[in-house]
């Protein structure tokens, strides 16, 4: 790759990391289809490289939202380890995928999501006094569920953990991002390993996304405990479709 190349790439993981800042996805979800079409990798390589990116930006993301909004470590324990045993599940599992059929799983996952999140918009929302409506230990029934999704699809878990955190467990917007990112801090790790094992990791182009990630997702978390909540989710919807419209153009 030559250097105009790095560049570039540099940039677009500015994107990419300003975007996973704002939705508390360490911009994994946006990262799979852009490098997936602009690129042409496959689904599990497009994944793979993705996570180069999506590691790095999760953690300082993480610290970032704990600075503005303190994560119960309780929580994050609770979500983060078992996220972490199902996620070597998910992994070994999708290596071994045929990457057509994966993709179109993939779609199908995201247009599922932004559909829940759109009819959620229009629910009437229910008060919440900040207190979790159901005991902290069944999190780890989520984090299981989320590192499995997350391990299959290279997305951490996040963009599952966020929406349940909000609507079962009665969390705001913003603390159900800061919860979502430690969940998929230690399932990404475990999945980025996998998918490197088994080849499926473009690091050339990886590393330059992941150095403009880690410059942006500051900016990012900024922005997202600034705009108003509601805003947030529909931007979140609204990205999740345009994700799954980018890869099904190219199924």
């Amino acid at each position: 790759m030559d250097p105009l190349e790095s560049v570039l790439n540099v940039l677009l993981g500015l994107v990419l990391g300003t975007l996973g800042g704002l939705f508390g996805i360490g911009g994994g979800l946006i990262a799979i289809p852009v490098v997936g079409v602009l690129f042409g990798l496959d689904q599990q390589l497009a994944q793979g490289t993705a996570l180069v990116m999506v590691v790095p930006n999760v953690l300082l993301a993480i610290w970032r939202y704990h600075q503005r909004n303190r994560i119960d470590i309780r929580h994050a324990a609770a979500l983060g380890i078992s996220s972490f045993c199902l996620a070597i599940a998910g992994s070994s599992i999708a290596v071994s995928l045929d990457p057509a059929q994966m993709r179109i799983g993939f779609v199908g996952f995201l247009l599922a999501l932004a559909l829940y999140n759109l009819f959620r918009l229009i629910q009437r929302p229910v008060p919440n006094n900040g207190e979790l409506r159901y005991p902290w230990p069944w999190l780890t029934a989520l984090g299981g569920a989320a590192g499995a999704l997350g391990g299959l699809f290279g997305v951490g878990g996040a963009v599952l953990a966020t929406p349940v955190l909000t609507s079962v467990f009665g969390t705001s917007q913003v603390v159900a991002q800061g919860l979502s990112l430690s969940l998929a801090a230690p399932s990404t790790g475990v999945t980025l390993a996998t998918y490197a094992l088994h080849g499926q990791v473009n690091w050339a182009l990886g590393l330059p996304l992941a150095v403009g990630g880690l410059l942006s997702i500051s900016l990012g978390v900024k922005l997202a405990h600034t705009l108003p909540e509601r805003m947030l989710r529909v931007l979140f919807s609204a990205f999740l479709v345009f994700s799954a419209i980018m890869l099904g153009y190219e199924t």
